[in-house]
């Protein structure tokens, strides 16, 4: 028995696991998670909304991006439509100011996600004027967003499976890149960009076997709220999986791929 704790011991040290979950706690993953859930309700939602109104094709509005980003079908995902849809009217009753200000609000939470990054690679935070880069993160996003939606329907099976993973997987890779400035090159990237996608992935089947039920009954017992704190709870696991798929990268280049770290910046604690 001892030799088998021993055994576990070595390998717990060999892999560096011990120092991935101290750079978590240093990094408030979970604190960073529920703040981007927060901004995420609170200053990106009404933006979506307004945008998916807005969408010539109708393709189901603000829910259905929801829908097909938590895995949701059949009964649960009519629900979260029926509840969360807005009418087509709220393009009407938005001014243009309306609209800017949503997208001012919304630039707040794409600077969350920047400052995460830019924590994790132990880089100083950006300079005011760097807010452009921010503003077309969400901008992309919101283009990744929708094409995700627009291919559902389009696409099916392998198709669907390979275009959502490589979207996927270079929507994140650039987004650090571009967030981070260009600080930390392309290949010192990727990892976490595969990371975050995998991440992602393992959400949207939790989703489908959790949440799913969860919805349903939660609309009953609570009505609106109850789907809203499903909701909230899902964007809590994405931006854990955004924040710790890029950590996790930085710590596989630290522990596992030496001789391409020689010129990253050292890692928080050191």
């Amino acid at each position: 028995m001892r030799r088998h704790l021993r055994a576990l011991r070595h390998g717990w040290e060999w892999l560096g696991a011990g120092t991935l979950v101290r750079r978590g706690r240093d990094l408030e993953l979970m604190h960073r998670a529920m703040g981007f859930a927060t901004l995420a309700l609170v200053t990106l939602a009404p933006l979506l909304i307004v945008i998916a109104a807005a969408d010539p094709l109708g393709r189901g509005g603000f829910a259905a991006w929801l829908a097909d980003g938590m895995g949701l079908s059949g009964r649960s995902a009519r629900v979260l439509t029926e509840i969360i849809s807005p009418p087509r009217e709220v393009v009407g009753t938005t001014s243009v100011w309306g609209v800017l200000a949503l997208a001012a609000f919304g630039i707040p939470f794409g600077g969350t996600v920047q400052n995460g990054f830019e924590r994790t690679w132990n880089l100083p935070p950006g300079p005011w004027h760097r807010i452009w880069r921010q503003a077309t993160w969400l901008c992309v996003l919101t283009a990744y967003l929708y094409q995700e939606v627009l291919t559902r329907d389009a696409m099916y099976g392998p198709e669907r499976i390979t275009l959502s993973l490589v979207t996927g997987v270079l929507f994140f890779w650039w987004g650090q890149r571009f967030l981070l400035g260009g600080q930390i090159g392309w290949w010192h990237l990727l990892p976490g960009a595969i990371a975050t996608m995998t991440g992602l992935i393992g959400l949207r089947g939790f989703s489908y076997f959790v949440f799913t039920p969860l919805i349903i009954d939660n609309a009953i017992s609570y009505g609106t709220v109850g789907v809203v704190l499903i909701v909230e709870s899902w964007l809590i696991g994405v931006g854990f999986v955004i924040f710790g798929g890029s950590l996790f990268g930085r710590w596989l280049l630290d522990h596992h791929g030496h001789r391409f770290t020689e010129d990253l910046p050292a890692p928080p604690g050191r």
